[in-house]
């Protein structure tokens, strides 16, 4: 019987760089009990923005400086940008907020959440359930109306666990910090083979909680940061995170999901596939740019084994569509496959 290896893969992907319980656990796909912050503390627990008593917030608990606050002008000259609702919350110096969500046991779960810095140009965000974390620099801003919207995901190891964001800076202003808005869970099933493609989740339609009225796509951390993907069959490679989106919200070459390459050449997805030595195996992917007026000459360069395609796109911000399609025997080695975007100089 010959030998399986590694190989082929389909990919299908956007390019335009945009600068409840029961007895039995149900499906999670949705906030978290008041997720969104709109409902929050009484008057009497909060000393101006502050919040006061550790179970103040509803549905939350607390510990150190929280602050709720409300989008648009603040003291000092700030202004706050809430595009996902009216409120939020700002995590001071070491503070955390958490709550207890009831899982099943053993299934992979994706955290989908808002988040922005307020301050200093290092601020970063820490997200935790017991067993795993995830820090993320929010030093750059992807999206254009003020923050961005993250998913990372974990393995449940009981049938509740404590989800916590914490806020591991010290700045001078102990108030300082980020906002967190709109936290989400989806539990994340897993993916088998479509017939005839040796790719999982090809068309990347298993994917993390996208928000219904919100249409700045979710950010998709790369694997060093994230023990487990969001996008099940797939791995975010390099710096770079790259954004999930949605086509409701976006051009989407085909079916409901696409991914955007959106930090160049220090962005890259991978899936590793067995495949058999010496048999032909066929790499196709589509590529577009998302309907968003993204304007300029970019490629797409895609690597199986030792074999290199690579497809020029030039993204007239009109989702004119290209396809891209090549051959190669079956590698003498395990390998990965993977594919980047990148700007033509």
């Amino acid at each position: 019987m010959a030998p399986f290896q590694t190989l082929c893969i389909l990919f299908i992907f956007s390019i335009c760089g945009s600068f409840s319980f029961a007895a039995v656990t149900l499906f999670l796909d949705g906030l978290l009990e008041i997720g969104n912050f709109e409902e929050g503390p009484k008057a009497s627990n909060l000393k101006k923005t502050v919040i006061i008593g550790k179970h103040s917030l509803p549905k939350w608990e607390i510990d150190g400086i929280v602050e709720y606050v409300s989008g648009g002008p603040q003291p000092g000259g700030f202004r706050f940008a809430i595009p996902r609702g009216a409120h939020a919350v700002r995590l001071g110096n070491e503070a955390a907020i958490s709550q207890h969500v009831k899982v099943k046991p053993r299934a992979i779960y994706s955290l989908t959440f808002s988040a922005t810095r307020t301050c200093a140009q290092d601020e970063v965000l820490r997200g935790s359930v017991p067993g795993f974390s995830s820090q993320l620099p929010i030093q750059t801003l992807y999206s254009s109306d003020g923050d961005d919207t993250y998913a990372w995901a974990f393995k449940a190891a009981s049938d509740v666990v404590k989800v916590t964001f914490h806020n591991p800076g010290v700045q001078e202003d102990p108030t300082c910090g980020p906002l967190l808005d709109a936290v989400a869970i989806k539990e994340i099933l897993s993916n088998g083979h479509t017939r005839g493609n040796l790719v999982r989740n090809g068309g990347f339609e298993n994917g993390p909680h996208v928000f219904k009225n919100f249409s700045t796509g979710v950010l998709l951390l790369p694997m060093t940061s994230d023990s487990y993907s969001t996008v099940p069959g797939w791995i975010v490679q390099h710096l770079k995170p790259v954004k999930y989106i949605d086509s409701k919200h976006f051009f989407v070459p085909q079916g409901n999901a696409a991914i955007e390459l959106i930090g160049g050449r220090e962005t890259a997805i991978a899936q590793i596939i067995r495949t058999v030595v010496n048999k032909f195996y066929l790499l196709s992917f589509t590529i577009a740019d998302a309907k968003n007026g993204c304007h300029g000459e970019m490629m797409v360069e895609a690597y199986a084994a030792k074999q290199t395609l690579k497809v020029p796109f030039r993204s007239t911000g009109t989702m004119v569509q290209s396809h891209g399609c090549g051959r190669g025997r079956g590698p003498e080695r395990s390998t990965s496959v993977s594919a980047y975007r990148s700007r033509s100089r």
